[in-house]
């Protein structure tokens, strides 16, 4: 869990942040209204804590812009003992709770772990009643929801699409989701894993063939694209296509039309065509093994499906959504997940990306005798090795409980490293002047921090 804090007095979100981290709640601190937008527009929260009264924007202010950027996570008002009446305001605006000063850390983390549950269980209801489950992209991190907002702009065209990402990672999700916001989404969704048809038998399965056509073909067979005019044409893995069809393929992008095997006349087709691959297609150029002009052609729009590993802020509500689906399909009561296990699942790397996600609790509900899951139901503690591997950060081995100085060096050197070195960026994300920065780094000794 993440959650904003935005006060101007450095003390109490410092205090805060701290407590937070005891319970472990990330957190991060904005030290006024304006700095808490551009810091909204970065990166994802689960939570706001907000004060109310704070130079320039105040927080009613900001809740209301909130609000109407449409960020929906849980928000906390933090009030002195005479603005009883704002927080009242407050929570007509859209905040769901309030706090009095001086306030116990202690309650602030409960309520914050009560209403991010609660907000989350909400968003699970919500996809559930709009959304086919096996159709869904479920996840809040930046990555997700640029993701989204590359949908919610395509929706509208017909564009050619490219998916990249690791197997697992939730292309064939991506597929169906850009085929039910299109305007073809009333037609069929048509998906073919090119790697997994023989090559001697892909061309027929793509065009189709004529009675006769060689040897075996003793009627007609319709082909994907033809199945799929008036909807869309999924080529799942488009790097392992030959040579030679990769010729074809360009050809009825280019002419809007197929021939069939052993058929001289053209059929026009109007399918949207969505591809996807794990490859770099880019090495594949390079390497001679994918045509140039077809690449060109299919990287009108590009989508990068993060790994798993790359977003673990996703996995809590990710997991809750498996296991409710997994559990109703396997007449399973397991309402949910200790905190133990959900950091425990959250610490791993999950090479198989969200497949592999799914199997270790479908694994986990198999051998589970209480109602939630627990460290020992997960079966993945074994894998210690994949866990190690992956990418470490500088914060994996600091103190719970860090002095001022001691803060705002490894606060330096996590922009640092996020930035690759970039003092300009790291300065603007630490809201402070490069100037500011490179004397912090001269102090702390940084110059070598990458």
């Amino acid at each position: 869990m993440k959650v904003l804090i935005v006060d101007d007095e450095t003390n109490i979100r410092d205090l805060m942040s701290r407590y937070l981290k005891i319970e472990d709640i990330d957190s991060r601190g904005a030290e006024n209204a304006f700095s808490a937008q551009r810091i909204l527009r970065e990166e994802a929260f689960d939570g706001c804590v907000i004060d109310l009264r704070m130079p320039g924007m105040d927080g009613l202010q900001l809740i209301r812009w909130i609000r109407s950027e449409g960020f929906r996570m849980p928000i906390i008002m933090v009030s002195a003992h005479g603005e009883i009446q704002d927080a009242v305001e407050a929570l007509k605006n859209g905040a769901q709770d309030y706090v009095v000063k001086p306030f116990n850390p202690e309650e602030i983390a409960i309520k914050l772990k009560a209403l991010v549950e609660a907000q989350n269980f909400k968003t699970i209801l919500e996809m559930e009643g709009s959304h086919k489950n096996e159709d869904m992209i479920i996840g809040q991190s930046p990555e997700i929801m640029r993701i989204k907002n590359i949908l919610s702009r395509i929706s509208g065209t017909s564009s050619t699409v490219l998916i990249t990402g690791e197997s697992g990672s939730g292309k064939e999700v991506v597929a169906r989701s850009i085929h039910q916001n299109s305007q073809v989404s009333s037609g069929p969704f048509i998906a073919i894993n090119i790697g997994g048809v023989p090559e001697n038998l892909l061309e027929s399965e793509l065009f189709g063939h004529e009675k006769g056509a060689f040897t075996g073909a003793v009627s007609r067979k319709t082909g994907m694209f033809e199945l799929a005019s008036g909807g869309t044409l999924f080529l799942d893995e488009i790097g392992e296509m030959p040579l030679a069809l990769q010729v074809k393929l360009l050809r009825v992008l280019q002419e809007k039309s197929i021939t069939r095997l052993g058929g001289t006349s053209p059929i026009p087709i109007n399918a949207r065509i969505v591809c996807a691959t794990n490859r770099n297609l880019e090495d594949s150029v390079a390497e001679g093994s994918f045509r140039e002009d077809l690449f060109y052609r299919l990287n009108v729009v590009r989508i990068r499906i993060p790994a798993l590993r790359e977003r673990p802020e996703d996995i809590p509500l990710l997991s809750t959504w498996i296991l409710k689906r997994l559990s109703a399909s396997m007449n399973r009561h397991v309402s949910g997940f200790t905190p133990e296990a959900i950091a425990l699942l959250k610490s791993y790397s999950f090479p198989g990306n969200v497949r592999e996600l799914e199997n270790v609790i479908e694994r986990a509900l198999i051998f589970t005798d209480g109602d939630v899951i627990t460290v020992d139901s997960l079966d993945i503690r074994s894998s210690d090795s994949t866990i190690k591997s992956r990418v470490p950060s500088l914060l994996d081995d600091v103190p719970e409980v860090l002095t001022l100085r001691e803060s705002q060096r490894f606060a330096i050197m996590k922009a640092l490293q996020r930035w690759e070195g970039n003092r300009t960026k790291a300065a603007e994300e630490l809201g402070i002047s490069r100037r500011t920065l490179i004397t912090k780094i001269q102090e702390f000794g940084l110059e070598d921090t990458q």
